[in-house]
């Protein structure tokens, strides 16, 4: 039996452990165990921020886990969500799992009010960009820059 629910600081372990497994998929993130520990620190003192985790209660194992992060978008006039980090570990992929965790997300964005979801997945990834398709998520003109 699978459960969505808020992450909690008790999670970190095991969601460190979820990022360091989605990170071999992305190759533009180097997996530092002490960065993603602090950046999902951050995100669970924020109160315009959320991690979902999907747990196994006969487990009690996380295995699964996806971000929501508030910004203001002129385009929309208001709050917007970037979805980030959603990953299932592999033994339980094809499950449903990942498809629960987006539609919590998705609520979660809708009683915060924000506008819009957007996502970044990489362009390799072919199993995830099918996945998102699947469920109605649409590509944009748009390409990602960064500069560190």
């Amino acid at each position: 039996m699978i459960t969505i629910r808020t992450a909690k600081p008790s999670d970190i372990a095991q969601l460190v452990r979820l990022l360091k497994e989605l990170f071999t998929i992305e190759t533009d993130f180097v997996f530092d165990p002490d960065k993603q520990a602090c950046g999902l620190s951050l995100l669970l003192e924020s109160v315009k921020d959320c991690i979902l985790v999907a747990e196994s209660l006969n487990e009690n194992k996380v295995l699964g886990m996806c971000t929501v992060q508030t910004l203001i978008s002129t385009a929309e006039g208001g709050p917007v969500g970037l979805l980030e980090d959603l990953i299932v570990t592999a033994d339980f992929r094809h499950q449903g799992i990942g498809e629960k965790l987006l539609a919590e997300a998705i609520y979660w964005a809708e009683c915060q009010g924000l506008k819009r979801l957007q996502l970044l997945a990489d362009k390799n990834n072919l199993a995830a960009l099918n996945f998102y398709q699947k469920l109605g998520w649409q590509s944009t003109q748009l390409v990602c820059l960064r500069k560190c």
